[in-house]
């Protein structure tokens, strides 16, 4: 009987996963990858990140979605990569509602609007989003070309995920 072939190399055993992060953990991350940052108003982005989230749980949301809401913009604004969320402790519907939400250079609002009704929770996040940046009191600090632009992309968005 031939001798038996050595046994390769077992892969290191990265032992068991972490414990998710919390909703406190999730909110300090996003602060910290978008610290510095501004939304049109010139506001810290950590003021529009806080909203949607309490827009979430306004809305009944849980703290998957809740999580997804404090990270909605940072893989699309370059705050984390998406390698970061594909590795972080956080659940895979959270990661997929992160990424429903993430626009792509490109895309049609129709298929982002698709994707988004087709990834369970994300509606109610994006809805929280909407709400907040179409909030008359945020978009009256813009001048009237911006506002005027961005109320008919809100109300086109709105629309495609079959809101009032």
């Amino acid at each position: 009987m031939p001798p038996m072939p050595p046994m390769p190399p077992m892969p290191h055993d990265p032992g068991p996963p972490a414990p998710p992060l919390s909703l406190a953990e999730v909110e300090a991350t996003a602060r910290a990858a978008h610290a510095g940052q501004t939304d049109k108003a010139g506001r810290p982005y950590a003021e529009h990140l806080r909203a949607v989230a309490e827009g979430v749980r306004r809305r009944g949301g849980d703290e998957e979605q809740i999580a997804a809401a404090w990270l909605h913009d940072a893989v699309e604004d370059d705050a984390l990569t998406e390698g970061w969320l594909d590795e972080a402790p956080l659940s895979r519907r959270t990661k997929d509602i992160v990424l429903a939400l993430t626009k792509r250079a490109g895309e049609p609002p129709e298929a982002y609007a698709a994707r988004i009704l087709a990834t369970p929770g994300a509606r109610l996040v994006k809805e929280a989003d909407l709400a907040h940046n179409a909030d008359p009191a945020r978009l009256a600090v813009l001048d009237a070309a911006t506002r005027t632009r961005l109320t008919e992309k809100y109300k086109r968005m709105r629309a495609l995920l079959g809101q009032r």
